[in-house]
């Protein structure tokens, strides 16, 4: 029984000593393990540091390699605005000296305006590339592409440009004015007193109190005839007599018509004559002038006391007449 008892206890140290043994070797490669990572950590945040250095370099030389250009840039930026500052205000001072030339001129205010916009329009382009070719820009494509689409608008805006031109040269050549009764004798054949001429169109008011638009390109390429431009206009109206009828006496009652409307104008050629000598009639044509705003109510007057003054001295104003002959057989 002791024996046993002693071989236990020598079973016991054995297994102690491999426990011991155990535990030594897992700590050193504990140890060694930690070393190594511990290096391989230290490489690679040296290899990190070693890049971030080199990036850093990288930008700083970037940096002062674009330096000088910035600065250049920034240069021509600060002279473009300067030459933008300056040529607003040359412009303005254009603008009002025009604007005085215009006011002296007899020019007519709706063109002057448009001349305005126009005169600004194309000194503030002119200035837009000069600033964009100081800063360094190149205009050349600009130029190009700018042309283009003018010609473009040029083409699809023909009809509203032919307008545009003519109203100018309506407003210019002034064929007419505001106020003025015109006929305008080309396929349209419309007329009235001209309300207002703008640009696009010319506004026309009619007899009848009707307002009509006729496109100014229209308007300049077709014949038309002012009524009231001058201060004067001369009544043309034709009446027939019978072949019984005096003539002398038809004479002196339109003689004496025309006076009595108190517009007939002295010095000038008021006169009767006989105009024709038609199939069933003598044709007297009255010759009378008139004052412009007066002419139609004169017209009007003359017909109708004309007629008066003839029935009253038997004075017949023949008419186309049918006989019929019945034969009786």
């Amino acid at each position: 029984m002791f024996l046993k008892h002693l071989l236990g206890i020598y079973a016991y140290a054995d297994e102690l000593e491999s426990t011991s043994a155990l535990e030594e070797a897992t700590s050193q490669a504990t140890t060694e393990a930690t070393k190594s990572a511990g290096e391989t950590a230290s490489q690679m945040a040296s290899q990190a540091s070693e890049e971030l250095s080199q990036k850093s370099n990288e930008i700083i030389d970037t940096i002062k390699s674009y330096g000088p250009k910035a600065v250049s840039f920034a240069v021509d930026v600060l002279i473009g605005l300067i030459i933008l500052l300056i040529g607003h205000l040359i412009i303005k001072m254009i603008l009002r000296t025009t604007k005085r030339i215009f006011d002296k001129s007899k020019l007519d205010s709706s063109v002057a305006r448009f001349l305005q916009k126009l005169i600004s329009v194309v000194l503030y382009i002119v200035l837009f590339i000069s600033v964009l070719g100081t800063v360094g820009i190149k205009t050349t494509s600009f130029i190009a592409l700018l042309s283009t689409g003018a010609v473009a608008i040029g083409l699809a805006l023909q009809g509203a440009l032919s307008n545009v031109a003519g109203g100018v040269l309506i407003l210019v050549i002034k064929p007419f004015t505001i106020g003025d009764y015109i006929v305008e004798n080309g396929s349209n054949g419309v007329e009235g007193t001209v309300d207002r001429i703008d640009i696009f169109y010319t506004h026309l008011t009619t007899i009848d109190n009707k307002n009509i638009l006729i496109p100014n390109g229209t308007l300049i390429n077709s014949r038309i005839t002012n009524i009231t431009q001058h201060e004067k206009r001369r009544i043309d109206l034709s009446v027939g007599i019978s072949y019984q009828a005096d003539i002398k006496k038809a004479k002196e009652l339109m003689i004496q018509a025309g006076k009595e409307t108190g517009d007939l104008i002295t010095g000038e050629s008021n006169q009767v004559n006989v105009k024709e000598l038609a199939e069933s009639s003598v044709v007297l044509e009255v010759r009378f002038w008139v004052p412009t705003d007066k002419y139609w109510k004169d017209y009007y007057f003359l017909n109708e006391r004309i007629k008066e003054l003839f029935d009253e001295n038997g004075i017949e104003i023949p008419y186309n007449q049918l006989d019929v002959h019945l034969i009786e057989k």
